[in-house]
């Protein structure tokens, strides 16, 4: 898929099997389906200053579980250059070309098949540790069970995700906010995530139960309100050294 924007007029261009399919989604890519308008500051002037400023900010839904679950597991409790780094490897190991006139090397996302055709010193090369492994694999086995139809909501679709090893609340979040497009479900258990919150509203860091409860007001658009904090929210001070990432593929 192939966007551009003129003159306030998005256009689109696909190629593939899957061509007429994302066509018609691309809409609810771009957050026709959102409802900005439903969200109220509550009088909080850092929300009210960012909501104000930010009125192209959509929650955009894909429609699409697997998509979204493969770099969600593949993001379980590493570091986003150690995240980005397999994700390239298993697009160059198991990914095919992507259709029409693609950039040179971009690939697709593999296939659930692809995915559990790769052997454990494939994935050793890739720089994927066990655990991760697993989960990658146990998504994949079950992968046709989890893409949306009519009875399957986020809740309905966290739940289910939450039921395989490997998948908790973290990952399950994070893939329904992307599938949706959530207004409301937030990634707690994120390592960033509870001190944006905390900082932003409160002027001090917390914990994830903490950020929960700051976000109470918020109830029914908390991850609007976790979007728009990343925009015009603030960290707290680092004061430690960051995070070393780690390279599995030494281990």
């Amino acid at each position: 898929m192939h966007l551009t924007v003129r003159g306030g007029e998005v256009r689109a261009a696909a190629w593939g099997p899957g061509a007429e399919r994302a066509g018609a989604a691309v809409p609810g890519w771009l957050g026709a389906d959102d409802r900005p308008d439903e969200f109220e500051p509550g009088g909080h002037p850092l929300l009210a200053r960012v909501h104000r400023g930010s009125p192209w900010l959509r929650l955009g839904r894909t429609g699409c579980t697997w998509d979204a679950l493969v770099p969600a597991v593949l993001e379980q409790k590493v570091t986003v250059i150690e995240a980005h780094r397999v994700w390239r490897a298993l697009l160059q190991l198991a990914g095919d070309p992507a259709p029409g006139p693609a950039p040179v090397g971009m690939r697709v996302v593999p296939s659930p098949e692809r995915v559990l055709a790769v052997t454990d010193w494939e994935w050793h090369r890739c720089g994927l540790d066990g655990a991760r492994r697993r989960a990658l694999r146990a998504v994949a086995s079950v992968a046709s069970r989890l893409e949306p139809d009519e009875g399957l909501d986020c809740p309905a679709l966290q739940r289910r995700l939450r039921s395989i090893p490997g998948i908790g609340v973290w990952t399950a979040a994070e893939v329904v906010q992307r599938v949706f497009g959530c207004p409301d479900t937030v990634s707690y258990g994120d390592y960033h995530l509870k001190n944006l919150v905390g900082w932003s509203l409160a002027g001090r860091r917390t914990d994830d139960d903490g950020m929960m409860a700051l976000l109470e007001p918020w109830r029914g658009q908390r991850q609007r309100v976790v979007r728009l904090l990343g925009i015009g929210g603030s960290q707290p001070p680092r004061h430690g050294p960051r995070t070393a990432p780690t390279d599995y593929r030494s281990i």
